[in-house]
């Protein structure tokens, strides 16, 4: 595994664990609105800096953001979670918090998966499994696409 990746891997880590522990709740700094996901994390290269100091494409997330969305002022708003294409701005601009964040916690985990598969020494003793939660996923995926149909 490159560095880039090992470094990938543990912030998407860190991600998912911020996630469930409750991190993109309201913020105090801007109650009015739904916590934006990845630019209100401190993973973000920009947290808690209104300046944006550092260029996004600085941002390791830049490579999962599809190339006619990298000029934008928030990249990362258009990475799609979902395989029916549904992006971090869709599920925002719509207002469906709990789902973008359900969709997120999938993503994540698959990545996360297929990281850790790429690893050369897979699995050391302690690491989650997250191939059961890659499951569930999976499955509420299918249950929203046949529900769309």
């Amino acid at each position: 595994m490159r560095r880039d990746d090992a470094e990938i891997l543990k912030m998407f880590q860190f991600e998912l664990t911020f996630l469930e522990d409750g991190g993109y709740g309201r913020s105090p700094r801007a109650p009015w609105r739904a916590s934006y996901v990845f630019e209100d994390s401190p993973t973000c290269l920009n947290f808690d800096d209104s300046a944006r100091p550092h260029p996004c494409i600085e941002c390791s997330l830049m490579e999962f953001v599809p190339p006619q969305f990298r000029g934008e002022t928030a990249p990362c708003r258009f990475i799609a979670l979902t395989e029916a294409g549904e992006t971090i701005d869709h599920f925002h601009q719509s207002g469906r918090q709990m789902e973008l964040e359900e969709a997120l916690a999938c993503w994540l985990r698959k990545q996360i998966g297929q990281m850790t598969k790429q690893q050369a020494n897979a699995n050391p003793p302690g690491t989650v499994d997250h191939a059961a939660e890659l499951r569930s996923c999976q499955k509420l995926e299918n249950s929203g696409r046949q529900a769309a149909a």
